[in-house]
């Protein structure tokens, strides 16, 4: 059980990648999406993934563990604790989280989650979530993080929430983390895949193997009121705004002007830009998220490459987070 670990609510791995470069050794994985299963298996070769329904997985199919990694999704961490949270469907898989902790009883556990869990209207059910925690036999700590203090080129705050068990008799301590002198930038990033992008086929379907770069692709179509409400376009010598898990909400690539404010909510692409506005491809967001260019994203439809990478955590940020849990 050295150093093993187990993921839940794996998605396409970016924790796991960032544990398994800080030590660890990600033994198994459970992932219910089934657009994700190829990128999953095929990118972590030495993880047993289970694609079965969390709620009917018996704690005792688990590996033993030293550490549980994941967070249930995000609807659930937001109604956790309220009467509709914990009735619905979303609200069970928190429960059924907090279930498998406490059959495991790992020697830690991590999740994160959004910035929006720390919302005040929020409060009663974080403050139930915490709790619940703690009756599973473990001290808690959690902070509000932005993942570009750790060497990810993006505005990504999250919420991390990391518990030790109660026996450790100790907490882990946020200030352990090293947070970096230097923002990465666009140009730091992406630059050297700026004339390669192509992109999708009709109705957004992939290019498959014609991407002269693995998922070099980028989605087409329409910009809706909410896009256009605010600017959407970071310079190349500043970090990207936060990758979002929908294609049609990618960040403009920075080789198009800024865009012009009109009023309230109301902004236009600059008709003299030097060049076109599109968006970021789905290798560029995957850069930003800091995967490695030989990870990579299988897909029919563009809109799945860019959920699973908007919902990962960057690599970095959790490699920066498991090498503090791993030394401490």
């Amino acid at each position: 059980m050295e150093k093993a670990i187990v993921a839940l609510f794996s998605g396409c791995g970016g924790l796991d990648l960032g544990f398994r470069k800080a030590g660890f050794n990600v033994v198994w994985a459970n992932e219910y999406d089934k657009d994700i299963w190829e990128s999953y298996q095929k990118n972590h070769l030495d993880t047993v993934l289970d694609r079965r329904d969390i709620r009917k997985i018996h704690s005792a199919e688990i590996p033993d563990c030293v550490g549980i990694i994941g967070g249930p999704p995000c609807q659930s961490w937001s109604e956790a604790g309220s009467q509709r949270g914990i009735n619905d469907e979303r609200g069970k898989l928190f429960l059924d989280y907090v279930r498998i902790l406490k059959d495991k009883q790992p020697l830690f556990f991590l999740a994160e989650n959004v910035s929006g869990m720390l919302h005040k209207k929020h409060q009663v059910a974080l403050n139930n979530i915490i709790s619940t925690f703690e009756e599973a036999g473990y001290f808690i700590s959690y902070k509000l993080l932005n993942a570009i203090d750790y060497n990810v080129p993006q505005d990504r705050k999250r919420v991390i929430i990391i518990g030790y068990r109660v026996d450790l008799n100790k907490r882990f301590k946020f200030d352990w983390l090293k947070p970096c002198a230097h923002i990465t930038t666009l140009r730091e990033t992406i630059w050297d895949l700026r004339e390669s992008a192509i992109s999708a086929l009709g109705t957004n379907k992939t290019n498959g193997v014609s991407c002269h770069v693995p998922n070099h692709e980028y989605m087409t179509g329409g910009f809706s009121s909410i896009y256009m409400s605010r600017n959407r376009v970071r310079s190349w010598n500043k970090p990207s705004f936060t990758i979002q898990a929908g294609g049609r909400h990618a960040p403009i690539h920075p080789q198009a002007n800024a865009m012009i404010f009109v009023e309230k909510d109301k902004w236009i692409f600059d008709p003299n830009s030097p060049q076109p506005y599109r968006r970021l491809s789905v290798r560029e967001c995957a850069r930003i998220q800091t995967f490695p260019d030989d990870f990579i994203f299988h897909y029919k439809d563009l809109a799945a490459g860019y959920k699973m990478i908007g919902n990962a955590v960057p690599v970095n940020f959790s490699y920066a987070l498991a090498q503090a849990i791993y030394t401490d």
